[in-house]
Parts: C-alpha cells; structure tokens; sequence
C-alpha cells in the first residue's frame, strides 16, 4: 500500500475509534437519564396517590357540611 493510503486508514481507524467510544458514553448517559425518569414517574404516582389519601381525610363529606346561611 501506498504511504498515502496507509495514513488514511490510520485516520480513518483514529475517527471510528473516537466515534465508538462516543457512542458509549452517549449510551450510559441515555441509559442514566431513563433510569432517572423512570424514578421521578415512580415518586409522582406515589405523591398523587399520597395527595389523594390527604384530600380524602382532610375534606369532609358533603352531606355532612351544615347549610348554609339564608339571608
């Protein structure tokens, strides 16, 4: 092979090793980041059913609210 084509290849194996170990991290990171949402989705549907159970105890029922005031 020729000193032309041989540098190519040595740049092009260079590119697609750099390439291949951005794809990695970009990997972890996309993995990381589900990992988190999946998280943040748990803990928002034990906070609503949380709030739910609050609303329920604190509001009183309807028919037990006196009437109200006439004038």
């Amino acid at each position: 092979m020729s000193q032309q084509l041989e540098q190519r290849l040595e740049d092009l194996e260079i590119r697609l090793m750099h390439l291949e170990a951005a794809l990695d991290e970009m990997t972890r990171s996309l993995l990381q980041q589900e990992q988190r949402s999946a998280r943040q989705a748990d803990m928002i549907r034990q906070l609503e059913a949380q709030l739910k159970g609050l609303s329920s105890a604190l509001a009183p029922a309807a028919g037990h609210e006196p009437p109200p005031p006439h004038y």
